[in-house]
């Protein structure tokens, strides 16, 4: 019987979206890795953050990643770091996501391995989030990193936020990171014609699921101000009950009430194919569609 190979998918969010040789030192051992195939890594000079994702078997995953975390810690120092998008660590976050012959827990497993060589060996306080999450109140991200890199050198003390792995101060320069498993989600951002950030802070307010908007979405405005315009940054934790084509569309509803449109969008990183599909058949208003009418899949069975 043939030995069925496991599949993770890792996303780590690094905090420099500037330097690009920083950037590609940090990419670097994805790239020399066995075993590890970089898929995509995608940098945002306003945001001044790097996406990376990577995907292969779980071990050769957790090397690569293990040591570009070691050059983040580096080359990133924290005290230096501005940007648009919240971040508490050089490492902001490392995600693992089962894809192939691969349990969740299994890719929570992963994540603590990861988790525990971050805080022990490299020095780096960990938090566990999502489906690795030791407590409830850590299974949000947005909750963990609430008070970010500046804030969080005094509530890493408080008796709620003691990390689960690694020194119990942060890193003088690289902060924390959090780590941990979850569904394959959509990094999505909907541009507005308007310079006014508050107009985007309000739209993304009534659109996330804890200003009673989408269940499945957590939304923040953000200030693109090489091009004099702002987003609605989305993050759709479970695109299969949170549509990509539901989240667009509840921006442009919201946005009409300020006499703003949308002028663009852009997805972050790599998206399901599925999410996609679910937008061609909502936009073009087609009936009864089969994935195997897709020519390509077709192709591959």
């Amino acid at each position: 019987m043939a030995i069925q190979t496991k599949i993770v998918e890792c996303v780590p969010n690094f905090s420099e979206g500037r330097d690009k040789a920083k950037i590609e030192q940090i990419v670097q051992p994805f790239r020399e890795t066995k075993g590890v195939k970089l898929l995509d890594y995608s940098n945002d000079e306003d945001h001044n953050r790097c996406v990376v994702t990577v995907m292969g078997e779980p071990e050769a995953v957790r090397k690569s990643v293990i040591a570009a975390v070691e050059v983040a810690v580096k080359v990133i120092d924290m005290t230096k770091h501005e940007g648009q998008h919240p971040r508490m660590g050089a490492v902001d976050v490392i995600p693992f996501i089962p894809i192939r012959n691969m349990e969740m827990e299994e890719a929570i497993e992963l994540s603590k391995e990861v988790g525990k060589e971050i805080g022990e060996r490299i020095g780096v306080p960990v938090f566990l989030y999502e489906k690795s999450a030791t407590a409830p109140h850590r299974e949000n991200l947005a909750k963990i990193r609430k008070g970010q890199f500046e804030g969080m050198a005094e509530k890493i003390h408080e008796d709620e936020w003691h990390p689960d792995f690694g020194p119990a101060d942060i890193h003088p320069t690289a902060g924390v990171v959090a780590v941990g498993a979850r569904m394959p989600l959509v990094a999505y951002n909907v541009n507005l014609n308007t310079a006014d950030l508050s107009i985007a802070d309000a739209i993304a307010k009534k659109v996330r699921h804890i200003g009673g908007g989408l269940r499945f979405c957590k939304a923040m405005g953000v200030e693109l101000t090489d091009r004099h315009i702002v987003q609605v940054s989305m993050n759709l934790t479970d695109y299969t009950k949170t549509a990509v084509y539901r989240a667009h569309e509840m921006v442009r509803m919201e946005a009409r009430r300020y006499g703003v449109e949308i002028v663009g969008a852009e997805v972050i990183g790599l998206v399901p194919m599925k999410a996609l599909i679910d937008c061609a058949e909502y936009y073009l208003g087609i009936e009864n569609f089969c994935e195997t009418q897709i020519l390509e899949l077709r192709m591959m069975e």
